[in-house]
């Protein structure tokens, strides 16, 4: 396998200022190959701009909660609900045109790479919609899931957990990176990597988070990037969205 740096996105949630600052953070520090782990749509104001970014990336998409719940929507229209998250993927579903529904309606749930010996999906490695969120989680994935590495998103807030065989059993760790940071694979560990959210991070952190993986060196870095909160709030009141979408980007919640 050639070593590739691996630009890892999750959970953009149609914030396009977020996703441009993180794409020009990231194109500074290189990277060769572009996952989005799922959840591009749902929650905010930009769409299609952010499809068109990821066109552009040529990005390898994977479908989240959110575009699950879209595709449902396109087809099942009359099963619309009023929850914030219905009222987001109604509004939505009427800017999208008819190439960008084609293009997340192949988008697959889960994808195994066996050039990075990844798996890539959006709740955990064993889950569209379930979460990776607590050190108990983990072990029980861990136990239903043998592979090395996986990369997930889905609970908005980056992270690492981390297996290791110990005398006393199985040993998990987590790592957090509410400022960033970076994390050496061990050789011998499985781990699930999450980058956090670029669109709407819930660690109290409002800036933007993504996570670069760099396949030679086994390090998994997360960076978080300022962008104009302000820009996409604006964006949310004006196209008649639930107040609470702008008013949570403020503080990371």
């Amino acid at each position: 396998m050639s070593a590739v740096r691996l630009l890892l996105l999750s959970d953009i949630h149609a914030n396009g200022a977020a996703l441009q600052a993180v794409i020009k953070d990231a194109s500074a520090r290189r990277f060769d190959r572009v996952v989005s782990l799922g959840d591009a749509l749902g929650y905010g104001p930009r769409p299609r701009e952010v499809l068109d970014l990821l066109r552009g990336l040529e990005a390898v998409c994977i479908l989240g909660n959110h575009e699950d719940l879209m595709l449902r929507l396109i087809q099942h229209p009359e099963r619309g609900t009023d929850s914030i998250v219905g009222q987001a993927l109604e509004w939505q579903r009427h800017q999208l045109s008819a190439r960008d529904i084609s293009d997340v309606q192949g988008w697959r749930d889960g994808i195994d790479d066996p050039d990075v010996g990844a798996r890539f999906r959006h709740g955990t490695p064993t889950s569209l919609d379930e979460y990776t969120d607590s050190v108990t989680a983990a072990r029980e994935i861990f136990v239903n899931w043998h592979g090395r590495l996986g990369f997930v998103g889905h609970t908005h807030i980056p992270g690492v957990y981390a297996t290791l065989n110990a005398p006393v059993g199985e040993w998990v760790k987590h790592q957090s990176f509410q400022e960033g940071g970076s994390y050496m694979v061990p050789p011998a560990a499985r781990v699930i990597l999450n980058p956090g959210s670029v669109g709407q991070p819930r660690d109290g952190n409002p800036q933007a988070s993504y996570a670069i993986f760099d396949t030679a060196r086994h390090n998994f870095q997360v960076f978080r990037v300022e962008y104009d909160v302000a820009q996409t709030q604006a964006q949310i009141k004006a196209a008649g969205l639930p107040d609470v979408l702008a008013a949570r980007l403020s503080i990371g919640k």
